[in-house]
């Protein structure tokens, strides 16, 4: 699977970053790649790797059993091992070169080559010393499904756990394109991830020497095998086939509006974008309208103005489905009772974040 069909490290591994943050199309190589790394390390320094997820659920049991399957399967281990072991054995979560022979018996490596990590479980690990991971794999870091309340600080106590007192240790952080809201992109300073096209790496570079390589990955020239089960006309799966942000289908404005339609008007800000949200009273028809502002506020200090940031002026809010008095709770239940309508899917989804943002908060 490494090879110009499916992804290489090549290119982002001459950037000499500490962290290589990549995303792009679903089941292109990009977690084959890593975990060749960490086995390749293994075989030809010793040297371990560390597999990181977001929930301990996603590597135990039979999910860490498979994970290296597509390189036992390949010969991977055969071959980095000149023969000296043919399959990979997982316990406890830690991965084994392992050797299997023809009466079916078991010889595995006394040291595993590679552990798993949880963010959600990190405070079980800090009393563990880890000298020898000099590789760690963060693998599907973005999601849709939400994430883990302050999850950036637990993902940096998690890495101090494991590096300590050290800077020979490569990071590198996976993602399919399913959710173009990240909290890592904002807490990293990643300023330019929505400008990004198809191909592009960008470098960031920080204090005391860091740098941090961003690789949205190029889509298949030709297209996967697989993507003849993905033609339908639906645009959900065109991360899935070609690796474009995923939104979902959200409802649009049903009806034309004029200015005198326009009961109130209030705004969100959400990741470093501006949403004015209008209130519309047609005949029978009530309903929110969301689209983007391109314009500053003008009565920022008057506008009911929702914002995950802290402010003392009243007239600012957090939470949208928290509210505080007779006009915040009109205004929630057009979302409680789905009531909303949107610009377009970009917008829908990431008002879809802030309230995901909402429910956890």
């Amino acid at each position: 699977m490494i090879g110009n069909k499916f992804y290489s490290l090549k290119k982002i591994d001459k950037l000499k970053a500490k962290y290589n943050i990549i995303f792009g199309e679903r089941s292109n190589g990009k977690t084959y790649a890593c975990l060749y790394r960490i086995l390749e390390n293994y075989c030809k320094s010793g040297t371990q790797g560390a597999y990181l997820r977001r929930w301990r659920e996603d590597f135990i049991g039979k999910r860490g059993s498979v994970l290296f399957d597509a390189l036992v399967k390949n010969g991977v281990v055969e071959k980095l091992t000149h023969g000296a072991y043919n399959t990979i054995y997982y316990y406890n979560s830690r991965w084994y070169l392992s050797l299997v022979n023809d009466k079916g018996e078991r010889l595995n490596d006394t040291n595993p080559f590679c552990f798993g990590f949880a963010l959600s479980a990190m405070e079980h690990d800090k009393s563990t010393s880890y000298p020898d991971i000099t590789t760690i794999v963060f693998d599907e870091f973005l999601t849709r499904s939400g994430y883990i309340t302050d999850e950036f600080v637990l993902f940096a106590n998690t890495l101090s756990t494991i590096i300590r007192n050290r800077d020979n240790v490569t990071i590198y952080m996976l993602g399919n394109t399913v959710n173009k809201y990240c909290p890592y992109f904002g807490e990293m300073g990643l300023k330019h991830i929505k400008d990004m096209e198809q191909g592009d790496i960008d470098t960031y570079k920080y204090a005391n020497g860091l740098t941090v390589a961003v690789e949205y990955c190029k889509p298949f020239a030709q297209g996967k095998k697989s993507d003849v089960y993905f033609g339908f006309e639906n645009p959900k799966l065109n991360m899935i086939t070609g690796g474009t942000w995923e939104f979902d289908i959200y409802p649009k404005c049903p009806k034309g509006y004029d200015r005198h339609d326009i009961l109130f008007t209030y705004f969100i800000e959400w990741d470093g974008e501006l949403y004015q949200c209008e209130i519309i009273k047609q005949g029978q028809l009530n309903y929110t309208f969301i689209h983007k502002k391109t314009t500053p506020i003008k009565n920022d200090d008057v506008d009911l103005i929702y914002s995950t940031e802290y402010s003392p002026k009243p007239n600012y809010s957090r939470n949208i489905i928290k509210p505080r008095n007779l006009l915040e709770r009109r205004i929630a239940e057009y979302f409680k009772f789905e009531n909303v309508f949107y610009q377009d899917n970009e917008t829908g989804d990431a008002i879809y974040n802030y309230l995901t943002w909402c429910a956890n908060g």
